[in-house]
């Protein structure tokens, strides 16, 4: 298994967290469902530090390797390559107690009203 996490600051970006967001609803979550060998993909931000990023959890670095140019367009809407983006052998996983039995489709991209 692999992890991979990648990060932008958008400060100097041509687009806003909200923009990413709104692609997140209509698109991109959208097409990482399909993705195969993808076990998990958690997007992130932090308004007040104007960051953005993801991890990705992969059954394998070959399956990792085949989406390496990504099905998402958010490397064009914010108009840069990651400013952070490495990769991690996996070591140990776990699935903890919770009490949201589905955890797809969850987060503020999916709290905001679409317009």
């Amino acid at each position: 298994m692999l992890v991979r996490l990648v990060l932008w600051n958008l400060a100097d970006s041509t687009t806003t967290i909200h923009e990413l967001r709104r692609y997140l609803r209509d698109e991109s979550v959208d097409a990482f469902e399909q993705a195969p060998g993808l076990r998990f993909k958690v997007w992130v931000s932090d308004e007040a530090t104007e960051r953005w990023g993801a991890l990705y959890l992969w059954e394998s670095r070959e399956a990792a390797e085949a989406l390496r140019a990504p099905a998402s367009q958010a490397r064009e809407l914010i108009g840069k390559e990651p400013d952070i983006a490495e990769e991690f052998d996996v070591e140990a996983t776990i699935e903890g107690r919770f009490e949201i039995d589905e955890l797809s489709r969850r987060g503020l991209a999916f709290d905001e009203p679409a317009l």
